[in-house]
């Protein structure tokens, strides 16, 4: 049966090639959408992901990590009374002004920790330590956003809201969604970037002792101390994500694109099947006369949706996977982790099955005496 269903395939290489161009172009398509909406929601909360703190705790009514709200420095010492609690650090996270040595200027995502940290460090250094902070007016920046900030690595200098800075390491690939490239610094340097900080804080990050219930710990301090709120981190980075991909519409319209992609792929491939199915009607017909049964068909016609959809997955995930690995060079990542592939790799299937259903009725109702008329 395999045998005919392949033989059918090939006997038009022609409509094989473009069902099988269908269906890669659905796949590259909606791979590259789907890769896209992961990479804009990694790029959105992979400072909270990687802050290797336990929970955050910022003023009422914050929406997203770039809008916090200053609240006493006090705040700190009540969350760090509370039982649970085994350390708690500033962190400012703010919007600030880079100038460029050429008298440009660009938005940068300001990232002020404190001298000792141990969370919300930045991650995955290529140049320097992360202790080097500690010298004058240091930062650390990302090497993908090097030529956007006018500067070449470790060593040179510019200005941040006309104060001197001078950088000190690089990281790779610490993307933000709003495209302001990332400036790790120490808290005393990002106050002086920001203006209007004062001695208010816009974060805590907390980390509980062993064996507290985060949810607990977080309940009891939004209780305990007055005018904050207090969040896991997988709960904060899920209401960030949220606000960024779907508050602002950005996510969703990458959805509809991949949906898009999918909907064009099936019409292609039920098109192209359905096609194929009426040239060899004649063929279905004498099968029926001979006794072959409905059932008999429906496999062979499924079994050639099934072929040209893992041919046409192959192909086209693996153009995918090399665009992706491309993206990863520049600002806007493209991810297809594997659950992606494999979940492509279903839909891919699933999407042909339901293509061939169409011509599946076709073959089903011959009459077997047709291929005795003239």
């Amino acid at each position: 049966m395999v045998s005919l269903a392949l033989r059918n395939l090939l006997h038009d290489r022609v409509r094989l090639v473009v069902t099988l161009v269908g269906i890669v172009f659905s796949v590259v398509l909606s791979a590259i959408q789907l890769g896209l909406f992961m990479g804009f929601r990694a790029a959105t909360a992979d400072v909270i992901a990687r802050s290797e703190a336990d929970l955050w705790v910022m003023s009422r009514g914050v929406t997203h990590l770039e809008s916090a709200v200053p609240f006493p420095e006090r705040r700190l010492h009540q969350v760090m009374q509370i039982p649970g609690v085994a350390r708690a650090e500033r962190y400012l996270v703010n919007f600030s002004q880079w100038d460029r040595p050429d008298g440009a200027e660009e938005g940068i995502m300001v990232i002020g920790l404190e001298p000792t940290a141990t969370m919300g460090l930045p991650w995955n250094l290529t140049a320097g330590r992360v202790e080097d902070l500690r010298q004058r007016d240091a930062v650390i920046v990302d090497e993908l956003y090097l030529k956007k900030l006018g500067v070449t690595g470790v060593g040179d200098t510019a200005e941040i809201r006309g104060q001197r800075v001078k950088i000190v390491g690089t990281t790779r690939g610490i993307r933000t969604f709003t495209t302001a490239p990332p400036v790790f610094t120490l808290l005393s340097n990002a106050k002086r970037f920001v203006p209007g900080t004062g001695d208010d804080l816009r974060y805590i990050l907390v980390r509980a002792t062993e064996g507290t219930d985060t949810t607990a710990l977080a309940e009891t301090i939004r209780t305990t101390v007055p005018n904050v709120d207090a969040l896991a981190t997988d709960a904060w980075r899920s209401a960030q994500e949220g606000y960024w991909m779907f508050g602002t519409g950005a996510g969703i319209t990458v959805l509809i694109a991949a949906g898009l992609g999918l909907l064009v792929g099936v019409v292609v491939v039920a098109q192209t099947i359905y096609a194929a199915t009426v040239d060899h009607i004649r063929e279905y017909g004498t099968l029926k006369a001979m006794g072959a049964t409905n059932g008999y068909i429906y496999r062979v016609i499924t079994q050639q949706a099934m072929v040209s959809g893992a041919v046409g997955y192959a192909i086209g995930i693996s153009i995918a996977l090399s665009v992706s690995r491309a993206s990863l060079e520049g600002t806007t990542a493209i991810l297809i982790p594997w659950p992606l592939s494999v979940g492509l790799a279903l839909l891919t299937i699933v999407m042909c099955l339901i293509a061939s259903l169409v011509s599946i009725n076709k073959a089903t109702r011959i009459d077997p005496a047709m291929v005795f008329r003239n």
